[in-house]
């Protein structure tokens, strides 16, 4: 019965996609759009958001698409359709950004402040493919940028302090446009403290320490051919991750990109934009502020990415379409020093990451077919190729003890396909659509030697003969909207074969000290993944506005075992009053008891749990300055919770007060 059920919602509903009208030989046509989270201008940031100073990940939430893994109160790891790095994309500006920490305690949403972002642009599955390989889908952070308009300067200041951790935060941001220059600047530091969880109570090593500088500058040459320069430069100190056995003493991020962008006259390409980037990371984890460490370990680690894409848009008759063509070239080096406590003993190196280099190349092709004034059609394809090196002698020959045939290179051809259909009419808007994707093993799971994994407690090898993973996907979904409602429900199902995940091998010993054993990187026959999420608002006059959000997710693999991190029914409901310049927001949210938990990868059942949140602003003038004002309260009854995704049943923040204040001149 529950397999007809979901097969019924999976035909019925789902995708992740919105849709706007375009105006196209004077009819009205709908086009496809990817699922948006504005965060907001610079001058408007304060003005759109319920806590206007959050972290990046705390608005990607807002999304039903999107949960995040929780290991400490700083880098939340996002997963996107209940799907975690390896199967996912997480681009800046369409520049692809690879962590440096064999733990992930650095996501790239880690690297960017919501002070200079003005979009997140979430899409599921093989929508997601624009800039890379990818299963689950992707999430592209698109910074602000003032464009060509005689502006002048516009300076803002933000200040905010946050009661639970003592969090204390401020930036700035001074932009400056005319016709044919803008330049945008921002600073953002956050300093905090450990957080306490319900009932006051402390979560160790839970304090971060970080700034980040973010500039962005434009010059026109023309009315047709612009150059564009970006800078992003963000530094995190002093870091704690109460659920992992370490902490980090640095992760820092040099992000840098030249972008030229042509907008032909009288031509069938609309646009034409070229960008080369490159980014370097570097992580250090440290446990010298535990007590009690057995051996002491030096654990750091370094990414190097190189990239560029070239992406032409362009219209012909009734087809809409684009070609990428992208490239990037990665090097990712990690390595662990144990010092023995006996000072007669020799000290320990090895590398958990045996510089591991990394070229790929990729076409994208997308035809987006206008049918009629109600419908469309979609196809994207892509094909790329993916080449590994293992560059150092020492990794490689310790990978070898495990693979004696293994050879130092690899090469890998990646796929994709996909179609949907879409239809919009009088407020009634419906689609589907199929598609077919290929990934390649991360570089933890391909190269990863004695990678310690805190959650089920064994210590990881990577597996250079692993299968590319493949994914069918199917989704579909429906919506209503007039003036006053808005609700749509949307789904999506995938079947994913050689599904990567590691198994133990009984014959092998552990590394780390107290681990259960070791597992090897191995792939399944296959495994499905389910999501549907139904959202609903209400305006019920022009001050009050209901909204409402569920998610239900349900993954198995082909033994019908459960898998990780899997979102039981989740929840929100909030109530928007707004009058003037005076604005005030309630708000509950929670989880049901999550009982399709796996022990296999570390889980244990994790109960409901539900809590109210409560915030108000009011902006107002002094002068030539715009001030805004807004204060609230998180976890109103201060109930001691943790979800499905918190690592290790970390629990999070209690009754935490907040305050922030902006005002832009």
């Amino acid at each position: 019965m529950k397999k007809k059920l979901y097969g019924f919602v999976l035909l019925c509903f789902t995708s992740i996609t919105l849709f706007a009208q375009d105006q196209v030989a004077d009819t009205i046509v709908p086009e496809k759009l990817n699922e948006v989270i504005v965060i907001g201008k610079k001058t408007q940031l304060y003005q759109n958001q319920t806590k206007p100073l959050a972290t990046v990940e705390e608005y990607l939430q807002q999304s039903g698409k999107v949960g995040m893994i929780k290991r400490g109160g700083y880098a939340w790891d996002p997963i996107i359709n209940s799907m975690a790095t390896e199967r996912t994309l997480i681009t800046i500006d369409g520049m692809r950004v690879f962590g440096a920490c064999t733990d992930k305690m650095d996501p790239i949403t880690s690297y960017v402040e919501v002070s200079n972002l003005s979009e997140a642009t979430i899409t599921s599955g093989q929508l997601g493919g624009c800039h890379g390989a990818t299963i689950g889908g992707a999430i592209d952070l698109k910074r602000n940028r003032s464009g060509f308009i005689n502006s002048g300067w516009d300076i803002s200041l933000h200040s905010g302090f946050e009661s639970n951790g003592n969090q204390k935060i401020i930036g700035s941001a001074v932009n400056y446009a005319n016709n044919s220059f803008y330049i945008d600047t921002d600073f953002m530091y956050r300093d905090a403290e450990n957080y306490s969880a319900g009932n006051n109570q402390e979560v160790l090593y839970s304090q971060f320490r970080k700034f980040n500088i973010s500039a962005t500058s434009g010059f026109s040459f023309d009315e047709n051919k612009m150059l564009e320069a970006s800078l992003i430069y963000d530094k995190a100190t002093d870091v704690g991750y109460p659920a992992l056995p370490m902490d980090v003493s640095l992760a820092e991020a040099l992000i840098t990109s030249l972008k030229f962008e042509y907008v032909p006259k009288s031509s069938k390409i609309e646009n034409w934009e070229t960008k080369i980037y490159y980014n370097t990371i570097t992580h250090i984890m440290d446990d010298t502020k535990r007590p009690s460490v057995p051996i002491h370990m030096d654990m750091p680690g370094w990414s190097d990415t190189y990239g560029f894409y070239s992406k032409a848009k362009g219209v012909f008759k009734s087809h809409r379409f684009m070609v990428d063509l992208n490239s990037f070239y990665n090097r990712s080096v990690a390595e662990m020093t144990m010092y023995p406590s006996d000072p007669n003993e020799s000290l320990m190196f090895m590398f958990t990451w045996p510089d591991v280099r990394t070229l790929y190349n990729a076409l994208f092709l997308e035809d987006n077919i206008i049918l009629n004034g109600q419908s469309s059609l979609r196809f994207s394809a892509s094909v790329a190729n993916h080449f590994n090196k293992v560059a150092d002698n020492l990794g490689l020959e310790s990978l070898q003890i495990f693979y004696p045939n293994m050879e130092d290179s690899k090469n890998r051809i990646l796929k994709s396909i996909s179609s949907n259909y879409t239809y919009d009419k009088n407020g009634f808007q419906y689609g589907f659509g199929l598609a077919y994707g290929e990934r390649a093993p991360s570089v933890s799971e391909g190269y990863g030697f004695y990678l310690f994994n805190s959650f089920d407690r064994y210590d990881y090898i990577g597996n250079p003969e692993l299968r590319n993973e493949k994914s069918s996907e199917a989704n579909a979904f429906i919506g209503y909207k007039t003036k006053k409602i808005s609700t749509k429900i949307s789904s999506s199902y995938f079947h994913i074969s050689n599904y990567i995940v590691g198994k133990p091998a009984e014959n092998l010993i552990p590394m780390t000290i107290g681990a259960s054993g070791i597992k090897i990187y191995t792939a399944l026959d296959y495994a499905t993944i389910f999501n549907t999420d139904l959202n609903i608002e209400y305006q019920f006059d022009t001050n009050f506005k209901w909204s409402v959000q569920l998610v239900y997710s349900y993954g198995q693999d082909y033994k019908k075992e459960n898998l990780p991190f899997i979102s039981p029914l989740r929840y929100s409901s909030s109530l928007l009053y707004r009058l003037n310049k005076f604005s005030s927001e309630i708000m509950v949210q929670g989880n049901a008891v999550q009982t399709q938990y796996s022990p296999f990868y570390g889980e244990d059942r994790t109960p409901d749990y539900a809590i109210l949140n409560f915030a108000s602003s009011y902006s107002f003038q002094i002068d030539k300055s715009k001030w805004n004002v807004k204060a609230g309260v998180e976890n109103v009854l201060d109930a001691y919770y943790s979800t499905f995704s918190d690592w290790n049943n970390i629990p999070r923040k209690g009754r935490n007060f907040f305050l922030n204040i902006s005002f832009g001149f």
